[in-house]
Formats: structure tokens, sequence, C-alpha cells
């Protein structure tokens, strides 16, 4: 079968692959849809970041070459002998964490983590084995395009989890790519009152206002600070760092009013120089998170099967597997105004 395979900075391969024999506690799932990460893209753009390339990784036990994709959806094809309540024909979404497992789950994946599709084979494919606890059977007003945006939309929620945001909080977002955009939308559903996006791009702030945003600001024309403290005289009560660059992080701390929480989403590629006295003299807390608990992911399953959360306008672009370089990765490297790019694998059965 064919997949989309990680070699290397800027060296994804679509070539022919086998699928390695199903273990008893897994789930052999048929890929209907795979998005493709702003993670995806750091390791195609800068990588390795997480792919292990050197040594196998401990929870998969595999190296690269790997195929990529972890935000996928798809049909069950057949189960292990060991695996109950799930059966072939479900349609399920993919958590795509791997744990040790050996702590509660809101300390777990800080004791370790791997990724299905980063440190391990993933779904940018026709079929992948998965383990029976990272399966999770969507409601019937789901597609299967719906489930492959779970994913990045858990991601989102459990960042709006750990900020503590209450009903009537202002909020700013630093970054309107696809988790930023999902994070308006998390934001929103959980009661912000005030929902401020930040971008470069004039594309994504149309984009973020559509997902939610009450008011825009592109600090390539403004003084970003300036811009919010004039809709927010002390500033907000939570800001969400989602882009990943040394002028986004202090800015979102300056954003932040005497006491409040500014939350780092992203992923960044390097280091970057801060001085912490920044926040001795503001108040400011903060936190970061990475992916989600197995809870978050079944509340953002729920939530998006009753309309609650509704991530589907983030899709600007659909194409085929044998696309995925030219028309995925590299148009998402070059296009700002591409969010999120679903690849389409055996699509909707």
């Amino acid at each position: 079968m064919k997949a989309a395979v990680w070699y290397g900075r800027k060296d994804l391969r679509v070539e022919e692959v086998e699928l390695a024999e199903m273990k008893d506690n897994e789930v052999q799932v048929r890929v209907a849809w795979a998005g493709i990460c702003g993670s995806d893209l750091h390791e195609y753009e800068e990588g390795p970041v997480f792919m292990p390339s050197q040594t196998e990784d401990m929870l998969t036990g595999q190296k690269t070459p790997l195929t990529m994709g972890h935000e996928f959806a798809g049909v069950v094809e057949k189960v292990g002998a060991q695996v109950s309540g799930i059966n072939p024909g479900d349609r399920v979404a993919i958590n795509p964490t791997l744990t040790h497992g050996n702590k509660h789950e809101d300390v777990d994946i800080y004791d370790g983590f791997s990724f299905i599709g980063l440190h391990g084979n993933g779904g940018f494919t026709r079929f992948a084995n998965v383990p029976q606890d990272n399966v999770y059977i969507l409601p019937k007003s789901l597609s299967l395009q719906d489930g492959a945006l779970v994913e990045p939309m858990a991601v989102a929620v459990q960042a709006v989890k750990e900020s503590g945001l209450q009903f009537g909080d202002t909020v700013a977002v630093f970054g309107a790519g696809p988790i930023g955009l999902v994070t308006i939308v998390a934001a929103k559903a959980a009661g912000a009152s005030r929902i401020i996006a930040l971008d470069l791009s004039e594309t994504r702030l149309e984009k973020a206002k559509e997902m939610g945003a009450t008011d825009t600001i592109n600090p390539g024309e403004v003084d970003a600070i300036e811009a919010i403290k004039h809709l927010e005289k002390e500033g907000v009560a939570i800001t969400f760092e989602v882009a990943g660059v040394g002028p986004t992080f202090k800015q979102a701390i300056d954003a932040t009013k005497a006491r409040g929480t500014m939350v780092i989403v992203s992923i960044f590629a390097g280091p970057i120089e801060w001085n912490p006295m920044q926040l001795t003299g503001s108040g400011v807390k903060i936190t970061s998170t990475i992916a989600y608990s197995p809870t978050t992911f079944q509340q953002t399953v729920d939530l998006m099967g009753t309309g609650q959360l509704k991530p589907q306008g983030i899709v600007t672009d659909q194409i085929q597997l044998e696309e995925i370089v030219e028309k995925g990765f590299e148009t998402l490297s070059n296009d700002k105004s591409q969010a999120k790019i679903l690849v389409e694998l055996s699509g909707e059965l």
C-alpha cells in the first residue's frame, strides 16, 4: 500500500510500504481522512523535532523512516483477539498519544509520551494498526472527515481547560493558524466574552473572524499591545501563544492583565531569548500544554457530536495522498492563506 514516509528534512516520499502484523490488542483501521498538522510541518521543514531518527522510540520501538500522520479517522477493518467493545465497521477517530500509563491521566503525558505518526507509523496511508485504547467511536452526527479534526480540536480544548477560562473572560490568541483557529472555537464555546486574534496574514484574520473572533489585529500594521489595550485597558485575562516565536511569546505576556494567565500551546523549533523579569513585574502566570488527556479527547468527540464545537471551518483544501508533498506540505510552507489541509485516503465509506 502507498504511504507518505518521512526520511528527513524536506524528504517526504510517497512509496509502497508493508503493513505490520496486527497485535492482539490492536485495531486495524481503514483510514478515510488524515489532516496535515503544524507538528508535521515542523518535521518537514526543520526536523527531526520529535521523529526518532537515531534510536528506536521507547514506546513504539520504531525509528525513521516512518509513515507520518497523526490526525486521522476511518472505519474499523478488523480487531485483535484481546479487543472488546470495538467491531468491524465502526467509524472511529484516533487519539495518537501513547504513554507509559503509570500515572493519573492529568500528569501521565508528562511522564513520557509518543505520537502515532511522529514516533511510530501513522495515518498517511490506507491502513493503520492502532492500540484499542487509542480508538474512539464517532457519533452518527459526525462524518469521517469531521473525525480527522477531533485531534487538533482536542489540543485546543485541553489548552482552554489549562487556562482556567471562566464565562465572561477576555482572551487574545497569538497566531491564527489551524491550532489558533480551533483555540478560538474552544474559547468561544467555553464562554469568552471577547476573543482577539492576532496574525500577520489578513486572510487568516478573516478566517479567525469566521471561527468566532470578535476582534482582529495585524501586528505588522499596528503595535499589537497598544491595540489590545485600546480594546481592553488592563489587558486580557488569558492569552494563548500559538505562533511559537520569540516576539509573540513576549507580546502574549505583555497583553495579559496583572495576575492573568498566558498559555503556551505552540511548539518552538528552537530556544528563544527571554528575561523572566517580564513576569516578575506583572504577576502574569505562564502555563503550557502538550496534547490532551483521554478524557479531553472523549469530551471533544462528544462536544463536536452535539455541535457545541464546530471546527469544520478550518479546512481550506482536500488533496490526494500522491499530492501530499507539493499540494500539502509545500503549500502550507508557502501559502499562509491555507489552514487545515486534509488528505483523502479512502474517503467516506
